[in-house]
């Protein structure tokens, strides 16, 4: 049986996920996740600032102990908008293999859409119907449509929570004129996604991982339906814009006291959820799935089929 370990190296979370493989499936036995912010403060700048970056080697070598522990036989580590656009991008991850021994492998924006791809349909069958998948992440947010066996379009947005959180957000709770520039933003930069939305016509749209996980953990927690690690796990639309009206009007401390949410999610939900917000404005959507798959599992898929 062989162990891989999958590290993604993300804006505002690191993930460390421990698989076992055999005969092209895989079993998930180990799940990590540390609120490294690596873009917090220069994300906007092109910058990972020093603070960021000793938050970075602290988790990596707290990694590193845990895939020494358990004989691991591979590691693939993963970075991502923060890391690909940082001007000390490069510098950091040859750091992190100097004192980690671990290669980071920092990968484009398209690459990262096709691995989310890639673990949305581990997650979730599509069969032959177009779906939008949608990943929010600190730094960039990726948008698929795809069915379960063709990518027809993909794009990655640097436009993700955190980027989002510094530049509009200025007052908690947020203004409406501040979620009104964000639509406006919104309208500016997602010009090519709108085309594709009207040429392929997906009625589901999928959430990735993040954001999605904590608002499918707080309708399951409003409807008494135990919060469970599976693939797919309960959401829908309706449950959205209830969750999101509360949210426009809540500062941090009262984001905090709404069960289900976390502390790693509790700054760039407000931003995530615009976000979200926006699409279901601009395009006609029949439902919403959560898949908690998205990178980390994407690549396990690609590695065992």
């Amino acid at each position: 049986m062989n162990k891989v370990a999958i590290i993604d190296m993300g804006t505002n979370t690191f993930h460390l996920l421990i698989a076992e493989t055999e005969a092209g499936n895989f079993h998930i036995v180990h799940r990590e996740k540390v609120p490294v912010k690596l873009g917090v403060g220069g994300i906007n700048r092109n910058l990972i600032t020093d603070a960021a970056i000793s938050r970075a080697l602290t988790t990596m070598k707290a990694f590193k102990k845990t895939l020494d522990e358990v004989n691991v036989n591979q590691v693939l580590a993963f970075g991502t908008s923060a890391m690909r656009n940082a001007a000390n991008g490069t510098d950091v991850s040859k750091r992190i293999e100097v004192e980690t021994g671990i290669k980071t492998n920092i990968i484009s924006g398209i690459q990262e859409a096709e691995y989310i791809c890639h673990g949305a349909r581990a997650a979730i069958t599509m069969g032959d119907q177009k779906h939008v998948i949608m990943d929010i992440g600190g730094g960039s947010v990726e948008f698929i449509i795809a069915n379960q066996t063709e990518i027809c379009w993909s794009h990655s947005f640097e436009i993700g929570g955190q980027r989002l959180l510094e530049r509009f957000q200025k007052h908690d709770p947020i203004l409406p004129e501040e979620v009104q520039s964000l639509f406006n933003y919104f309208d500016t930069e997602l010009k090519p996604l709108v085309e594709q939305l009207k040429k392929h016509q997906p009625k589901t749209l999928i959430g990735s991982s993040g954001t999605f996980d904590t608002l499918s953990d707080i309708y399951c927690f409003r409807n008494d339906i135990p919060v469970t690690e599976v693939p797919e796990t309960p959401f829908s639309i309706k449950a959205f814009d209830e969750i999101y009206e509360e949210l426009l009007v809540k500062d941090r401390t009262g984001r905090m006291q709404i069960p289900g949410m976390i502390e790693m999610r509790v700054e760039m939900i407000v931003v995530a959820c615009c976000l979200i917000k926006y699409l279901l404005q601009i395009h006609s959507f029949d439902a919403i799935r959560v898949s908690s798959y998205s990178l980390k599992e994407g690549v396990l898929a690609r590695l065992t089929n």
